[in-house]
């Protein structure tokens, strides 16, 4: 997605934990493109120095894209098997990490006079959980909830920043390794077409960018738009129960 968006003429700051991937997107793009910073996403105690860092030196910065994840098959019916701390830190990337970075972000991204946003990718199985994954769909589904949240309050403030959720399928990455290189990465959408399907989402300016589906895609996509509609009538209903801090 990095590619299509510099492809389109946008600047890009890269970020990643391995340089020698920053290093080929730069001299891919070009330095009047594309930048790169490397940080880890689940170094949590290191994201205030990052973003400081960041919007110091990117001051034209408008639009955060949060698209790193991590992905492991669990047997929660043998539970001797089940190794909490790689589920707990999956859900520490997959969801702590996300809304860490959000926050740090957002007073920088609301401070601006002008339009701006923050993109997540989540995944269908926020909305309905694959049962080999529990840890995964499990921080996805919080993802969402998440972001639904966060995109209720701020247009109850008339805020500028705009939230952005894209709900890919399967596609063909590194995320599903654990099954095998060969296996992982040609299992599901080709990475061109959700990318290209995904960005015609992003730029037709929809807040909720759905790539396929789960099963029977009417069934699936009721379900979504149904979901979305209830938790925006009840946003509505509480906004004058709660005290604004």
């Amino acid at each position: 997605m990095a590619d299509r968006i510099a492809e389109d003429g946008s600047k890009v700051i890269a970020v990643g934990r391995r340089q020698s991937r920053l290093d080929a997107f730069i001299n891919k793009h070009g330095k009047d493109k594309a930048s790169s910073v490397v940080f880890d996403i689940s170094d949590r105690n290191s994201v205030d120095k990052f973003v400081s860092d960041v919007t110091k030196q990117y001051p034209d910065l408008d639009c955060v894209f949060l698209n790193a994840g991590t992905q492991s098959q669990i047997n929660l019916a043998q539970p001797a098997k089940v190794d909490l701390k790689n589920f707990h830190d999956e859900i520490n990337i997959n969801f702590n990490s996300f809304v860490d970075i959000s926050m740090k972000f957002l007073p920088f991204l609301m401070n601006k006079n002008s339009p701006s946003g923050i993109i997540f990718t989540g995944t269908h199985l926020a909305i309905v959980p694959a049962a080999p994954l529990p840890a995964y769909s499990a921080s996805k589904a919080a993802l969402s909830s998440f972001i639904l949240c966060l995109r209720a309050q701020l247009e109850a403030q008339n805020s500028q920043v705009k939230i952005v959720e894209i709900l890919p399928p399967l596609v063909q990455t590194e995320l599903h390794d654990y099954l095998g290189e060969d296996k992982g990465r040609s299992m599901g959408m080709p990475l061109a077409e959700f990318t290209d399907q995904a960005y015609k989402g992003l730029t037709s300016g929809s807040d909720q960018v759905a790539v396929g589906a789960v099963g029977q895609a009417d069934l699936y996509n009721d379900v979504l738009n149904k979901r979305r509609t209830v938790f925006e009538n009840l946003a509505k209903m509480m906004r004058g129960m709660f005290p604004k801090n």
